[in-house]
């Protein structure tokens, strides 16, 4: 997810100072993608420049010096078509993990099996945290809380399978691997 559509988002629940969209964004995504504040701002700024967004009409700032930021139409259609648009394995980044051991593969004197075992280690010990945090999830809990931590356990579990193949196609005498 984009800071940038994440805040539209937000925004479109009604105007927002820019520390409650902070707060809000990392409660929506179980405070996996935490923001530093000055990223809020700078996407806030950019979100006005190109029209998606405007600083709300009850004034400038308020009594404490703080501006509400709403969205605009502009940015009403924008948030819908990203919403339409299905998110492309291209548009997402590149994974170190594949990349590593890609390298450790092709780099003489390293020890595969040892970096699987390792990030195996530190995955399953990644999942056990995920699980135990499910677990202190209640029904009052929002859904998309438990929606991102799901989504993270299904992505650590298929590392696992994937650490599980590496391991298999590793395994296999050297001819069989091209």
């Amino acid at each position: 997810m984009s800071v940038r559509h994440g805040l539209l988002a937000l925004l479109r629940r009604g105007p927002r100072y820019g520390y409650q969209l902070r707060a809000e964004f990392e409660a929506s995504t179980a405070t996996t993608w935490p923001l530093n504040i000055g990223q809020v701002y700078t996407t806030l700024s950019r979100l006005e420049r190109d029209g998606l967004v405007s600083r709300d009409e009850q004034g400038d700032r308020d009594e404490q010096g703080r501006v509400r930021y709403a969205i605009t139409p502009d940015g009403r259609d924008e948030l819908d078509r990203w919403f339409a648009r299905p998110v492309s394995r291209a548009d997402r980044p590149r994974d170190e993990l594949v990349i590593k051991l890609a390298m450790a593969v092709t780099t003489p004197g390293v020890d595969v099996a040892a970096v699987i075992r390792a990030q195996r280690s530190a995955t399953m010990r990644g999942l056990q945290e995920l699980t135990r945090a499910l677990r202190t999830l209640d029904a009052s809990t929002e859904a998309a809380q438990r929606l991102v931590v799901d989504s993270m356990i299904f992505h650590a579990e298929a590392e696992q399978r994937w650490l599980d193949h590496c391991e298999a196609v590793l395994a296999r005498p050297s001819e069989e691997n091209p």
